[in-house]
């Protein structure tokens, strides 16, 4: 073999490693954007099971506050609104989260959360229903069910702040927006959330 078939031969051999080395930087590359974006529908999905628990908590707190302080139909009449609110807000799915559909779920929960914290300064009014077991057990549930809530946003927004960056860095950005790999949307503070509630008896 001559001296200049083995210098070709080796170029070739060089640029199908490069060829393989370039493929495969892009196949880490593609699993790594599915990766990520699996880890923000699945904290996606853990931020709903957590507000469906509360949603699923409201029916029971309703009726023993009705049980109670019957004639408090306004505020029990909120709560129950609100509710159907949120439930009205179903089409939101973690592949197809958008700025404008996460600021509708939340404003809907929002308005539960205002709702329940309406009926929880009724509940003030009347001693026998604070001391109700069963009103009892349901609050401290709720009240644990808040608590997961912030802890699975926050969870969530930790997912979507490592998707968003991987997406956004060089040389990721140029294939993610090749392979359909967009921004998400964060939880961010409801509008007045910086101000305490007024609470007033």
């Amino acid at each position: 073999m001559s001296r200049g078939a083995k210098i070709g031969l080796g170029i070739v051999a060089v640029l199908v490693l490069m060829v393989i080395v370039f493929a495969v930087s892009i196949k880490n590359m593609y699993n790594g954007f599915v990766q990520l974006d699996e880890g923000v529908n699945e904290k996606w999905s853990q931020v709903e099971n957590v507000y469906q628990r509360r949603y699923d908590l409201i029916p029971n707190l309703v009726e023993t506050v009705r049980g109670y302080a019957s004639h408090e139909r306004e505020t029990l009449q909120a709560v129950t609104e609100a509710r159907a609110r949120v439930g009205g807000v179903t089409e939101i799915k973690a592949d197809n989260l958008t700025p404008e559909k996460l600021q509708a779920f939340q404003e809907a929960q929002a308005g539960l959360s205002s709702a329940l914290q309406r009926l929880m300064v009724v509940v003030e009014r009347y001693p026998d229903l604070k001391a109700n077991q069963n009103f009892i057990r349901l609050q401290d549930e709720l009240a644990g069910t808040e608590n997961r809530i912030a802890v699975e946003r926050r969870r969530f927004n930790e997912s979507v702040q490592q998707y968003n960056q991987t997406i956004r860095r060089f040389p990721q950005v140029l294939l993610a927006g090749m392979f359909g790999f967009t921004p998400k949307p964060y939880f961010e503070a409801t509008q007045g959330a910086d101000q305490a509630p007024q609470v007033r008896f």
